[in-house]
């Protein structure tokens, strides 16, 4: 049995900056050597922040995973994620779609006989100066933000999931903490409505793409969303605002034409809730 084919695509710059860095050598292992401030490790997985050749990149690197694990996963239901390909394929999906996300610059990947041991990695560029939509909406309670403000940020997040979803997509891990706020945009031109806020929606390595999307998946994300924004001080009319945008239908067609599948979705949040704070959450009903 041959292995299947590897893959390597460096942007031309990141390239020049690590030919500068390191001389000739096989750019994959070049890449698969470098280190900087570790975000996260786990499952064979290592995120961290580095610079190169005067800019700053995160890298995502896979070093494969035991297949004790792989088979825990599987037996549990869960889909395990043993490479870079699948984020690499889902910044580029994303970026074809509209939705704003990490800028792509690298991607290697090194297969063999035995996948539990297959290297990979993606290399992103830095965004700059931004910050999560947890780190924003969790001020709102003692801090309410602009009407304005708050209604764009809902039809935005709105428009992205509808966006997703809608090319078959789920994200796995549709949280506020994966949206990051754009801090350079001009803030006066968002509040007045003549530009929406630029969110860039991360952490795609789990995304999955169907050619039609379950509805169970389309209640994981939207549920997960919901729960993470339960202690963030949204009124009903907020939440009944973000349910028309997503399905781009009035309240009433909405209501009407869906109405089961929003209250999967907030019993969903609810459980996962209770699950993670051992306690109710206090949230207005949908």
């Amino acid at each position: 049995m041959k292995p299947r084919r590897d893959e390597m695509v460096l942007d031309p710059d990141f390239r020049a900056a690590l030919q500068a860095a390191f001389g000739p050598g096989d750019p994959f292992e070049q890449v698969m050597a470098l280190d900087g401030e570790v975000v996260r490790a786990v499952d064979g997985r290592r995120t961290f922040r580095f610079e190169l050749g005067g800019l700053t990149y995160f890298a995502k690197v896979h070093t494969g995973m035991p297949w004790g694990r792989i088979l825990r996963k599987l037996s549990q239901f869960r889909v395990p994620v043993l490479g870079a390909e699948p984020e690499w394929r889902a910044i580029h999906r994303l970026q074809a779609l509209g939705i704003p996300t990490t800028p792509p610059v690298a991607f290697g990947l090194r297969r063999g006989l035995n996948p539990a041991r297959e290297r990979s990695f993606v290399i992103t560029r830095d965004l700059g100066r931004t910050r999560t939509l947890e780190q924003e909406c969790l001020r709102w309670p003692e801090h309410p933000p602009a009407f304005r403000f708050k209604l764009a940020l809902i039809r935005e997040v709105a428009r992205i999931a509808r966006a997703l979803h809608e090319d078959g997509m789920n994200h796995r891990d549709f949280y506020l903490c994966h949206f990051r706020l754009d801090l350079n945009q001009d803030e006066a031109a968002v509040l007045s409505g003549a530009r929406p806020p630029r969110l860039h929606l991360m952490d795609l390595h789990r995304v999955q793409r169907h050619k039609q999307l379950p509805e169970r998946a389309r209640v994981k994300d939207i549920g997960g969303l919901y729960f993470s924004a339960l202690d963030i001080g949204l009124t009903r009319r907020d939440i009944l605002r973000f349910m028309r945008a997503y399905q781009g239908l009035t309240l009433r067609q909405t209501l009407a034409a869906h109405g089961r599948f929003w209250q999967q979705v907030a019993e969903r949040a609810r459980w996962q809730y209770r699950r993670e704070h051992g306690k109710a959450p206090k949230a207005p009903p949908l």
